[in-house]
């Protein structure tokens, strides 16, 4: 099989909800990566380009009609370049890099573009038709995050525990305790605010103009993280899902507005379009588990992409596990063996300062670990995230 590598990778700034991006339609933000993609890469010949497969989880606003291909045709790639858009809810990003690179290893494919978008602050309500003629009973449902249309059935068997809840059952059934669940938290924040200061994420950024009315602003640097945090604001904050729970909003990650993009191309490819390949992609797995503890999904999926490779946790010079809560970041690390401060796993900060805009945030794991990699000399890395209605994703990469 033909090898894919992974050549250039761009995101947006990550905007917090009703922040710096919510005036940007969600299609829109999906195509700036793409144009940054084009500008920095002038002597590639786009019409190459086999296809774009975008994750999203929303699709029910401005991401509708398959926000591939509309964010392709924004950003002015030629029309015949074709566009996917997948859904495997937060695990998304990944599942648009592992279908590009497999679409590469077979041999159906030369070169691809693969990315993500979540428009999260401009994600509609919406309501379901009447179940019968004058039906005067229908509600609307908040597409933001979590269940909406709730099957009877599904209730019945596996239950619809909210994403917090589930947080909640993580931290029970593990032993996760509020003080390490804040501290994971606080670390999260530090680590992020030392690689902003350092200017880590300076290589995988582009500046996005906003224009509100007449004016214009430049958003050029992530918006979510907190750099204030302390150990005793975060001990004084209330539980936001059970009233004798221990996750809160400051050790849960937020709800964001932002894309990414990659190139990813086979040699020959890479080669022939002047591309530099940064890291080939291994494997990737993904695995099921109880919808009410979701949040452990990236055990198995992390187990079973380790042993598809044919490598160890101890190989991995680099881990970016998704920090949806720290509850369940926590009790992932301790089921892979993992020290709760371990230097190589989130060692830039993670979701809970950067911020999870749900559809690119598989994406941005992917090209903060070759950062990562490229900046110490390591080899491989892991990525995992969690996922709704109980899964895990995981993906190895090489840097080459």
């Amino acid at each position: 099989m033909t090898d894919a590598f992974i050549c250039d990778t761009v995101r947006t700034p990550i905007g917090r909800y009703n922040g710096a991006l919510s005036s940007v339609r969600t299609d829109d933000l999906a195509a700036l990566p793409l144009k940054a993609l084009m500008t920095r890469n002038p002597g590639v010949d786009w019409g190459a380009v086999d296809d774009i497969v975008y994750g999203c989880v929303n699709q029910a606003g401005e991401d509708n009609r398959n926000v591939a291909r509309m964010a392709g045709l924004l950003a002015g790639l030629p029309v015949e370049v074709a566009g996917a858009t997948v859904n495997r809810l937060c695990g998304s990003g990944i599942e648009a890099t592992a279908a590009a690179a497999r679409a590469i290893k077979t041999g159906e494919a030369q070169i691809m573009i693969a990315g993500g978008v979540e428009g999260m602050t401009r994600s509609p309500y919406v309501m379901g038709k009447p179940a019968q003629g004058f039906d005067r009973s229908m509600k609307l449902e908040d597409t933001v995050l979590g269940w909406r249309f709730v099957n009877a059935a599904m209730k019945a068997r596996y239950g619809v525990d909210a994403m917090g809840q589930t947080a909640e059952n993580v931290a029970q059934e593990h032993q996760i305790s509020r003080v390490d669940q804040d501290a994971f938290a606080y670390r999260s924040q530090q680590r992020c605010k030392k690689a902003t200061e350092r200017g880590f994420f300076k290589k995988e950024l582009i500046p996005v103009t906003v224009k509100k009315g007449k004016t214009e602003s430049v958003v050029e640097a992530d918006e979510h993280p907190r750099f204030d945090t302390t150990m005793e604001g975060l001990s004084k904050l209330p539980p936001a899902f059970h009233e004798e729970g221990s996750v809160t909003a400051g050790n849960s990650s937020g709800i964001n507005d932002g894309a990414c993009a990659m190139i990813i191309a086979s040699e020959k490819a890479a080669k022939g379009q002047g591309l530099t390949p940064r890291a080939r992609v291994i494997a990737t797995a993904a695995a099921g588990v109880p919808p009410r503890v979701m949040g452990i999904g990236p055990v198995p999926a992390s187990r079973k992409v380790l042993e598809i490779a044919g490598l160890k946790i101890s190989d991995m010079d680099v881990v970016e596990l998704n920090e949806a809560f720290a509850a369940q970041g926590l009790a992932v690390m301790r089921q892979l063996g993992l020290s709760d401060c371990a230097d190589h796993v989130n060692a830039n900060g993670g979701a809970i300062a950067l911020g999870h805009p749900l559809g690119a945030s598989g994406g941005r794991l992917i090209m903060t670990a070759i950062n990562q990699l490229e900046a110490t000399g390591g080899r491989y890395a892991l990525c995992t995230m969690c996922i709704g209605v109980g899964q895990g994703i995981a993906m190895v990469i090489e840097r080459v």
